[in-house]
């Protein structure tokens, strides 16, 4: 079975088994396609906002960013559409207190983009942010109205990662990949030199994803499911490694975590053993990655030793972030005014750019205009009212999710929508340490909140799954 066949009958599988019931006979192809299309109207334009990241972005060299991509259109239509449902149908969807957890991050952005140093940078960047911190994941809310479709976007998700992980690895194997120790054999999808954590950002939602299906599948699903899934998460930590991203290494562990320990400590030590003996064949026995996977994971620990040449520019790229907030402490410079503020809060260390190369690019210095810290980023051009804002907002969504899966499993009701989305939320925080938000993978942060805030606020996400939960359970004894 070929990778994108097991990514197919994956998807399959999971969007099949969310009604609770095993699929029927097969019937005529287009027929099926029909029924299928119909059954997840509402949710194309989120499947076609995820999938179009795979579409690669034109950015100019040295350039510093990339425009809009067919990505964040596809996320317009999507806020667009949401829009365009809530006036006809004049629905009251959430809560008040969901409401708030979502609308309080816009008012704090809109405070600083008001009081902006630059008001026209302030503008354009408040709509970016807007975009994905409030935007994306309240048309996520309104739009996926059963479990099938949060599935759905799931199995978009996982997708994704698989065709990014596919072209990394031969990147990495034909040596046409992004440069790194004077070799073009970083792993980086069809994002290119400049968004190097673009496809390890992708990669490590289809990880998260693909882990939570296998150890906590729909109701319904075939059993061949849980193999092919875990199996998929397995072999997406090979591009993964060859990302040699550490930050995304360290927010995958931390999300694979939590999804284990969501999903019990048995499953958890027994996941755990799988994933490092397949570690030690893939690396040890085959070579993947061979010395520079080891010599980089072991730059972890060497940071606050000998840091080599990023992490010193990252560590003044944040004391810079610090010393800019301090002087605006509470609605900070304003968004995008990192930049124009770096130079002159930031010590002579900073090397102000770095070398970019390979990939299908020539060489280039790509200017660094963020500290690689979301929280950093957001406290020197948010303030401190913007920052709590936001952050606070996780911090809900954490929580609220927390509670949504322990009353679903208490209830009897189907779960399994939970570790994926408690793990997606632990992925994009834990990696905000280490990273912040630019580039065309921007939209799938969006998305990974988009689907934690739904399963944390949405009224369809604690609806049903208790008699798909039956059906399996009846399922299982009798064919025990």
């Amino acid at each position: 079975m070929t990778t994108a066949t097991t990514v197919t009958t994956v998807t399959t599988a999971i969007t099949a088994g969310a009604a609770g019931v095993q699929p029927t006979e097969p019937a005529e192809p287009g027929a099926r396609l029909a029924k299928a299309a119909a059954a997840h109207r509402p949710v194309l334009p989120a499947l076609a906002t995820v999938l179009l990241v795979c579409v690669p972005a034109y950015r100019e060299p040295g350039g510093g960013g990339a425009g809009p991509t067919l990505a964040d259109a596809a996320s317009g239509v999507l806020v667009v559409c949401c829009a365009a449902w809530a006036l006809r149908t004049r629905a009251r969807p959430l809560a008040a207190p969901a409401a708030v957890v979502l609308a309080a991050p816009a008012a704090g952005l809109a405070l600083a983009a008001v009081t902006a140093q630059d008001p026209a940078a302030g503008l354009t960047g408040f709509v970016r942010l807007l975009q994905v911190f409030v935007l994306v994941p309240a048309a996520l809310v309104l739009t996926l109205r059963s479990p099938r479709h949060t599935r759905a976007v799931a199995a978009s998700l996982v997708a994704v990662a698989v065709v990014q992980g596919a072209v990394g690895v031969h990147q990495y194997l034909t040596g046409t990949g992004a440069s790194y120790q004077g070799e073009n054999v970083r792993a980086v999808g069809t994002f290119g030199p400049t968004d190097v954590m673009g496809m390890a950002s992708a990669v490590s939602c289809g990880v998260v994803v693909a882990l939570a299906a296998g150890l906590a599948p729909p109701a319904g699903a075939p059993r061949w499911l849980r193999p092919a899934a875990l199996g998929t998460a397995a072999a997406l930590l090979v591009p993964l490694a060859l990302s040699f991203s550490r930050g995304t290494w360290i927010s995958t562990a931390a999300a694979c975590t939590t999804v284990l320990l969501l999903t019990g400590l048995r499953a958890a030590l027994r996941t755990l053993a799988v994933a490092s003996a397949a570690a030690v064949v893939l690396v040890g026995g085959f070579g993947v990655g061979g010395d520079l996977v080891a010599e980089r994971a072991a730059s972890i620990t060497e940071v606050a030793g000998e840091p080599d040449r990023s992490v010193t520019d990252r560590y003044t790229m944040w004391a810079a972030a610090a010393g800019i907030w301090r002087e605006n402490p509470l609605t900070g410079v304003g968004p995008r005014g990192f930049a124009e503020h770096r130079d002159s809060h930031a010590s002579l260390a900073l090397s102000s750019a770095s070398d970019t190369a390979g990939a299908g690019q020539d060489f280039h210095r790509q200017p660094l205009l963020s500290p690689h810290n979301m929280y950093l980023l957001l406290l020197a051009e948010q303030g401190l009212a913007g920052a709590v804002a936001v952050v606070g907002g996780w911090a809900a969504l954490l929580v609220l999710g927390l509670r949504r899966l322990r009353r679903a499993r208490a209830a009897g009701r189907d779960a399994d929508c939970g570790p994926a989305a408690t793990g997606l939320l632990v992925l994009v925080c834990v990696d905000f340490l280490y990273a912040d938000i630019g580039g065309p993978s921007t939209v799938l942060t969006a998305v990974a909140l988009g689907l934690a805030a739904w399963w944390a606020l949405a009224p369809a996400a604690a609806v049903g799954g208790a008699a798909g939960r039956s059906a399996r359970g009846a399922k299982e004894a009798g064919a025990r």
